[in-house]
């Protein structure tokens, strides 16, 4: 239901599934093989999987930290995109990947819940992209310390409130792992 025309194909994003923003995070070894289970799941369905790599000074290019992590291996020809900001088309080519690949809708994982996921499913929901979240696929670190609700807590409100989230034209979604279609 996208309001992109001419896009009606699915694709996989795993977001910022690197070293150094996974290394503390909420379930990190249980979201890792959730992802592989969707990457598997992806590529035998002939769908895309698209990779976006953070960068920045805690995250520099070519650091051990920054790489992604070794339970996930990225294919040749799978689209890597790099950025800089939390939302994954800001100042990237993410949408020109999209385009190319004829994507309305997108199925998201990856960390950090309350800094790159929440800016991403935002960021495509308002492009006029169908975003499914998968609840059991994403996670964050705690910043308690912070003043922020403890990581499970953040991620159960990101699946609770994006579960109901709606706009005209465009569907959003909360699924499982094991529940995740790539179909229509």
């Amino acid at each position: 239901m996208t309001t992109l025309s001419d896009r009606p194909n699915t694709a996989l994003l795993v977001i910022d599934v690197q070293n150094g923003v996974v290394s503390d995070v909420h379930q990190r070894d249980a979201v890792v093989a959730n992802i592989s289970t969707l990457v598997d799941k992806a590529r035998g369905e002939g769908v895309p999987v698209v990779w976006v790599q953070h960068s920045s000074g805690q995250l520099a290019k070519g650091s051990d930290a920054w790489e992604l992590v070794p339970e996930l291996k990225r294919q040749d020809g799978e689209p890597l995109v790099h950025k800089t900001f939390a939302d994954s088309f800001e100042d990237t080519d993410l949408e020109d990947v999209l385009a190319r690949e004829g994507v309305g809708r997108l199925v998201v994982s990856g960390a950090q819940t309350d800094e790159c996921i929440r800016s991403t499913i935002h960021g495509a929901f308002v492009r006029g992209y169908d975003v499914t979240l998968v609840g059991d696929a994403h996670t964050t670190e705690d910043q308690s310390e912070w003043g922020a609700p403890p990581p499970d807590k953040v991620i159960a409100h990101t699946n609770l409130y994006w579960k109901y989230h709606t706009a005209p034209g465009r569907t959003a979604a909360v699924e499982g792992t094991s529940d995740v279609t790539f179909a229509g």
